[in-house]
């Protein structure tokens, strides 16, 4: 079974003292404790003067600029800056897919991001963006079924999916569609 990104996460934050150490709360304090404000800047520098790998700073500066940003945004929070705006009107699109998805199974993980909806079981099979203000592409994992008018090859959409759905209107999520994300999920 394939972990999610936060299971990765979690299990590095574990190990972190055993590996570097140092425990988080002890690299908190270096990290804030010195002048750099930029992801990549706290990264050279855990890098360079603590010796820590690529992994574990790119970990600590996360958690160091998430912190002092007040933390994550809800995932309430983050589906609704998706669709606020010039986007507001594609809601009921992204209601219609998330409402056809949690009835796949009691295993289906929604995971917002900051762009767009991952949607796991034990690996991503789908995710929902709304792409323009007046389009979401759901992406799909299907790799050995071949493209249809409807069902793109997903192309420079996003490399994380093997097809891409445009839909424009909450009634073009319909029986092929949710056919499509059910076949998906099984396989994932």
């Amino acid at each position: 079974m394939g972990k999610s990104p936060e299971e990765m996460a979690a299990a590095m934050v574990r190990n972190l003292k055993e590996k570097t150490g140092k425990t988080l709360a002890q690299w908190l304090k270096i990290a804030n404790g010195s002048k750099f404000t930029k992801h990549g800047e706290l990264i050279k520098f855990l890098k360079s003067d603590h010796g820590m790998s690529h992994g574990y700073a790119n970990l600590i500066a996360h958690e160091t600029l998430q912190a002092k940003s007040g933390g994550p945004s809800s995932d309430t929070q983050l589906i609704d800056q998706q669709y606020a705006g010039g986007k507001a009107q594609l809601r009921p699109i992204f209601d219609a897919l998330i409402g056809a998805v949690e009835k796949l199974g009691t295993d289906v993980v929604i995971s917002p991001k900051k762009t767009y909806v991952s949607l796991r079981r034990n690996k991503q099979f789908a995710l929902i963006q709304p792409s323009t203000k007046t389009r979401v592409d759901v992406g799909i994992n299907l790799k050995d079924t071949a493209p249809t008018s409807r069902l793109e090859a997903s192309g420079s959409f996003n490399s994380m999916v093997s097809h891409r759905v445009r839909i424009t209107d909450k009634s073009e999520v319909d029986k092929e569609i949710i056919s499509w994300l059910k076949a998906a999920h099984k396989s994932a």
